[in-house]
C-alpha cells in the first residue's frame, strides 16, 4: 500500500519509522513532514488545516491508499469525516469523537455522566463568576483552556495571585485564543509521593468495541530542569512508567478506558483510531487527567520504537472494526526521548539555525521541528530534534541518549538534564 502521514512533527516521524518497517507498506508520504520525514517518505506541501486543499489533493491522487491523521486540529475540523465520505480508507477518530480533545469541558462532562474518576471541576464562559469561585475554592488550583492550545491551554496555579493572574490571561486577554472563551477549573489534585503528582501516559488503539492499551510513558512538560518554568508541548519521555503494575492496567481498564469508550458510543460519538489518556495516581485512587483524540508527542517517539507487531496491520484492524482479532506484542526494556529545543521556546525563537549533527551511536534522531534550506539542515520551530534511545533499563537508556545529545548542535539549543529521573526513588 501507500500511505500518507498527515502531520509535520516528532510524532509523525516516529509513526512513519514504524510503517517503514512493514512488509504492506510500499510508499510513504508525509504532508507536510520535515527534513527527517524527507529521508523515509515524499513531503507533500499542503497545508493540512486547509481541509480544500486537502481533499483536491487526495482527490489528484488517486495512487494513495491509506491516510493517517493524527494532529488534533486536522481531527477537529473533521479531516477523517472528508477522507471517508472520498472513499478513502484511514486511522483517526470522526470529528464528533474527537471532541474529547478539542473540548475540554465536553471531557469533563462526560466523566462526570458516567462516573469515570477524574479531578472536581466547573465550567465557566463568564470571567467575574469564573474569578469568584477561584476565589472560593482557592490554591492551588487548576485552569484549562476548554479549546485546542497547542498542548498548553493548562495553568497549575500554586498561589490565588497565580490563579487569578491566569484566569485574566485566559479568558480576558486571550492568550490560547478562542480556545478560552470557556474555561474549566478543576482541583489540583496531588500523588501519593509527589506534587503535584504522579502522572503516566497511556495510549490506547480502539476501533469502538476493543480497546487495547499500549505500554506506558511519562512526559516531562516543564521547559526546565525540576519541573521549572514554563509549560511546554513536552520535553522528553520515557517508557514504560516504573510504577504501573499489570493489577493497575486491569483497574484503568476496568474503571476507565472501558468506560470512556462505552460512553463514546453511547453519546453516538464511537471512537476508532488512537486514544491517549493521561493519568494521575492519587492518594484516592487513579484518575483522568486529561484525554487526547491521537497519538501524544512526545509519547509516540517512546512508545512505536517498543512495538513488535506490524503498526500498519493494526491501524487496518482499528479501520475493519476487528482489533480484537489483532496480538499486539511489545519489546521488552525501556526507551528514552529527549527533546532538543531553540533558546526561547514556548515563547519567541528563531528559526533558521544551522544544524550539526555528530555521532550519535545507535540511538535514532527524529526531526520534529527541522527543514533544509541551501542543502543544509536547519532549525523550523520551537522542538526540533528528538534523541531516542533504548536500553534495558530506564537509566541505561537515558546515558545513551544523553551521550548523543551532547553531540549535537547549534546556536542556542537547550534541553532538560533530567529526563528519565522524574520518578526515580529516594
Amino acid at each position: 500500500m501507500n500511505v500518507l502521514v498527515i502531520g509535520n512533527g516528532g510524532r509523525e516521524h516516529a509513526i512513519l519509522l514504524a510503517l517503514k518497517k512493514s512488509p504492506k507498506v510500499d510508499k510513504l508520504y508525509c504532508m507536510k513532514g520535515n527534513a527527517g520525514t524527507a529521508e523515509i517518505a515524499e513531503n507533500v506541501n499542503v497545508d493540512y488545516m486547509n481541509i480544500a486543499a486537502v481533499t483536491k489533493f487526495v482527490a489528484e491522487h488517486p495512487e494513495i491508499d491509506y491516510y493517517v491523521v493524527t494532529p488534533d486540529d486536522p481531527l477537529a475540523l473533521g479531516l477523517v469525516d472528508e477522507l471517508e465520505a472520498m472513499g478513502k480508507r484511514c486511522f483517526g477518530p470522526h470529528k464528533n469523537a474527537a471532541v474529547i480533545e478539542s473540548s475540554k469541558a465536553y471531557a469533563k462532562n462526560l466523566m462526570k455522566k458516567y462516573n469515570i474518576p477524574t479531578a472536581e471541576a466547573e465550567i465557566f464562559d463568564n470571567y467575574e463568576k469564573a474569578l469568584e469561585y477561584v476565589r472560593r475554592k482557592g490554591a492551588p488550583i487548576v485552569l484549562k483552556a476548554d479549546g485546542l492550545a497547542l498542548g498548553k491551554g493548562v495553568l497549575v496555579c500554586e498561589t490565588l495571585k497565580e490563579a487569578e493572574e491566569g484566569l485574566k490571561e485566559i479568558m480576558l486577554d486571550k492568550a490560547f485564543g478562542a480556545a478560552g472563551n470557556v474555561v474549566v477549573i478543576e482541583e489540583c489534585m496531588h500523588g501519593l509521593k509527589y506534587t503535584p503528582g504522579e502522572e503516566v501516559s497511556v495510549l490506547a488503539f480502539t476501533d469502538g468495541k476493543t480497546i487495547v492499551p499500549m505500554i506506558t510513558s511519562c512526559d516531562h512538560k516543564r521547559a526546565g530542569d525540576g519541573d521549572q518554568g514554563l509549560n511546554t508541548g513536552g520535553m522528553g519521555t520515557f517508557s514504560p512508567c516504573p510504577f504501573w503494575t499489570e493489577k493497575l492496567e486491569r483497574e484503568v481498564l476496568e474503571t476507565i478506558m472501558i468506560p470512556t469508550m462505552n460512553a463514546l458510543n453511547a453519546e453516538g460519538r464511537t471512537f476508532k483510531g488512537c486514544l491517549y489518556f493521561g493519568l494521575m495516581r492519587t492518594d484516592k485512587g487513579i484518575k483522568v487527567v486529561e484525554y487526547n483524540s491521537r497519538f501524544g508527542d512526545p509519547e509516540t517517539q517512546v512508545v512505536l520504537p517498543m512495538l513488535k507487531t506490524d503498526l500498519m496491520e493494526i491501524f487496518e484492524a482499528v479501520t475493519d472494526g476487528r482489533l480484537s482479532d489483532i496480538k499486539i506484542e511489545w519489546e521488552s526494556g525501556a526507551c528514552v526521548c529527549v527533546v532538543l529545543a531553540s533558546g526561547g521556546y514556548p515563547l519567541s525563537y528563531v528559526k533558521g539555525k544551522e544544524i550539526t549533527i555528530g555521532d550519535v551511536g545507535d540511538c535514532t534522531v527524529i526531526h520534529a521541528g527541522t527543514a533544509l534550506k541551501d542543502g543544509k539542515l536547519v532549525t523550523n520551530g520551537g522542538r526540533v530534534l528528538n534523541i531516542v534511545a533504548k536500553g534495558a533499563n530506564i537509566e541505561a537508556a537515558r546515558v545513551k541518549a544523553y551521550a548523543a545529545a551532547g553531540n549535537i548542535s547549534w546556536e542556542n539549543m537547550f534541553y532538560r538534564k533530567d529526563i528519565g529521573i522524574k520518578y526515580r526513588e529516594g
